[in-house]
Order: C-alpha cells, then sequence, then structure tokens
C-alpha cells in the first residue's frame, strides 16, 4: 500500500475544491482545507466529507501537514508560499505563480536553500497527449521546430458562471484572459519550444459582461529562432485548444479537446493521429496531483518548476505590458 500523506488545500474556490477532490482520488491523500469564508468553509467541507479545516493559514501550517496546496487568488500566492517553505512543507502553487514579481526570486532562493519540493500547478503539463507530442518533439524526428502557433476559446461564462464576483475581474488578482487562460498555453509551448525572449500584443475587452479585463487577446513570439503566434479568446461557443509545432521536417498537433495530437511528415500527406485515452475534466488534475505527490516521495520531478512559472510569469506582464503601451517587448527578469 502506497503512503497516504496529509494535503491541506489552501483556498476551496472552484479551484481549490477541484484539488481537493482530486487529490482525494489519487487515494494517496488525507485532505484538509483553509478558508477564510467561513461559510464556503463549511459548504465545501461537507460536500466533500472533509473532517479537518481550518480558518486560516498560520492554523493550517501549525497542523503540520505534508504538503500544501495553494489556490487563492494569485496575488496571494507568493507570501502564502513563502510561509509553507519557511515551515519546511512541500508546496504545490496554482497558476500563475504571481501577477507580478516582488518576492518571487526569494520564494525560489528558499525553496533551493531548504530543499523543498515546490511547483506550480500549470495542469498541461501532466496531459499525456501533450507529453506524448513533447517527446517526440524532443526526439528530433520532425526536425528542429521552426514555428509554434496557438488556437484557443472557450465560453467562460458557461464554466464559470461567478466571474464577475472572483478574481476574474481584476488584473490584480490574477484576472483576465492573458493570466487566467493564455498561460497555459504559452506554458506548455516554453516546455516544448523553449522561452520566449520577445513579444507583441493586443487585447481586448470583446464580450464578456460585468468586467472590463481582457477576454480576447493576440500575441506574436519569438522563442530564439522560433516564431510564434498565440489566439485566445473566452467566448466562443466551441471548447477548443489547438498547439501546432512546425518542424523542418514536418508537423506535429497537440488538440487538446480531441484528446489527441497529430502529425504530418510529407507534403500533401494527410494528418496521421496519435489519439489518447478519453479525459474527462477532473483527470488531468488526478495526474497532476498524483506526480506532485511522486515529487513529495523523491520518486519523481515537479512538473513544472518555480523556475519555468517565473518565466511565465515574465510573459504575462510582458504581454499586458506590450497591449498597454504597445510595440515590442523583451522578456525582463524584473519588469
Amino acid at each position: 500500500m502506497r503512503k497516504v500523506h496529509r494535503v491541506l488545500i489552501v483556498g476551496v474556490g472552484s479551484i481549490g475544491e477541484r484539488h481537493a477532490r482530486c487529490f482525494a482520488a489519487t487515494g494517496r491523500a488525507a485532505v484538509s482545507i483553509c478558508e477564510v469564508n467561513a461559510e464556503l468553509r463549511w459548504i465545501v467541507a461537507d460536500r466533500n466529507a472533509i473532517a479537518e479545516t481550518f480558518a486560516d493559514l498560520d492554523a493550517g501550517l501549525a497542523s503540520r501537514p505534508e504538503a500544501v496546496v495553494i489556490c487563492t487568488p494569485a496575488h496571494l500566492h507568493v507570501p502564502m508560499a513563502l510561509a509553507t517553505i519557511r515551515a519546511g512543507i512541500p508546496v504545490l502553487i496554482e497558476k500563475p505563480l504571481s501577477t507580478r514579481f516582488d518576492g518571487v526570486d526569494e520564494l525560489i532562493h528558499e525553496a533551493e536553500e531548504r530543499h523543498i519540493v515546490a511547483g506550480v500547478a500549470y495542469v498541461y503539463r501532466a496531459h499525456p497527449v501533450l507529453i506524448a507530442m513533447r517527446d517526440a518533439i524532443r526526439s528530433g524526428r520532425f526536425g528542429e521546430p521552426v514555428q509554434v502557433v496557438a488556437q484557443c476559446g472557450q465560453h467562460f461564462p458557461f464554466y464559470r458562471p461567478a466571474y464577475r464576483t472572483i478574481y476574474y475581474n481584476d488584473r490584480a488578482t490574477g484576472g483576465g484572459a492573458v493570466q487566467d487562460a493564455l498561460t497555459h498555453v504559452v506554458n506548455a509551448a516554453e516546455w516544448i519550444v523553449g522561452p520566449v525572449d520577445r513579444l507583441v500584443a493586443d487585447v481586448g475587452h470583446q464580450v464578456l459582461d460585468g468586467v472590463t479585463v481582457e477576454d480576447t487577446v493576440h500575441v506574436l513570439t519569438r522563442h530564439g529562432r522560433v516564431m510564434g503566434n498565440f489566439n485566445l479568446n473566452q467566448h466562443q461557443a466551441p471548447n477548443e485548444t489547438t498547439l501546432t509545432v512546425i518542424g523542418t521536417r514536418g508537423t506535429v498537433r497537440f488538440e487538446a479537446h480531441e484528446c489527441r495530437w497529430r502529425w504530418a511528415a510529407e507534403p500533401g500527406a494527410p494528418w496521421t493521429d496519435e489519439a489518447g485515452p478519453a479525459l474527462e475534466r477532473d483527470a488531468l488534475f488526478v495526474r497532476q496531483a498524483g506526480a506532485f505527490l511522486d515529487a513529495v516521495e523523491g520518486t519523481g520531478a515537479v512538473a513544472c518548476p518555480l523556475a519555468d512559472a517565473r518565466q511565465t510569469l515574465a510573459v504575462n506582464l510582458a504581454i499586458l505590458r506590450s497591449a498597454d503601451r504597445g510595440g515590442w517587448e523583451t522578456i525582463a527578469d524584473n519588469p
């Protein structure tokens, strides 16, 4: 039998409750929750049969959990993660790592100095189809990547009907399409073809009622030699994400909504499909939870280390700067 870890989920809004549910589903976690909103704390604990609850982080950390998952609004991630690491406890932080650079380098330094497992929950890195496609690209089978193109969209109000009253309504708390949704795809692309070093962006508030943050994004990127193009909206009817990598000896495409990757290596040839297992919405989060517990046990590594998430944070901030100022932005260490 595998060890059962005491895992504290901090913040139990939509994503926090999902982490609570999915860590429990691994069969390797005894879950407790920390939530400042007493009514929400009671509702989530009752709905998920969670016996142990806490009203603040200090009380939760004092219970000595073996791992902590931070699911609060993004501007709170770094100080809460620092407190967790200084308590000697492994931590998984919801994306994005933060909404600014304050404290980020200190967090990375503390985790390294104390040899504490720490990562960020960019869940595409747990997707078996994307992993298989990345492995094929990294093998050199399709030559050197020269272009990456992402096309993404979903009807955000359908999936998050409370969007007007949660973190999403303010960039300062991690809201808007860039920090909420595009960041997943950027992080996945950087994982496959390398980090963005410069970009230019256009964003707009096109459709969503009740908020003023952007719901539509267009970004051109450079990842060294690789040219990138990212388009995303949060108001179209179909829920679709594609990530295409064009190499010097072939083209590959990840289609999240079809749970497959495809490739074509000869001019005029049809796609060849590489289908993955059908995945319902919680499946990736269960896989992510299991991988994080492997890292805690020392039998695996975190899928997205803090340094990788720091790079994606720099891209998020550069996109917002470019959209606000106009023109190309270089990815700075500390903008």
